[in-house]
């Protein structure tokens, strides 16, 4: 499926969702490094560029959000049937 939406795009906005909530916690850039295990520069580059290692995301996302809703993106869905045809026409 083609989307003018990208990967980029969302890196962009995952910054700013960080950098915002950290100043909405009145964290600075420093207390977050504290918290988080995250240096201090890696941060700062982050907040500039939005480029990061996922571990290292992970690490700030836990320090202003919940861990929880990031988990839930690679929960197992369920299949959804309509009909007994469906649950005997589903192949795992």
């Amino acid at each position: 499926m083609l989307s003018l939406y990208t990967a980029y795009d969302l890196q962009l906005e995952l910054k700013e969702f960080i950098k915002s909530a950290r100043k909405k916690d009145k964290l600075s850039v420093q207390r977050m490094a504290d918290l988080s295990g995250v240096p201090y520069a890696t941060i700062r580059k982050f907040e500039s560029t939005g480029n990061i290692s996922l571990r290292q995301f992970l690490m700030l996302y836990e320090t202003v959000g919940d861990l929880r809703k990031i988990k839930e993106l690679i929960k197992p869905t369920e299949p959804d049937f309509k009909s007994i045809d469906d649950v005997l026409n589903h192949r795992l």
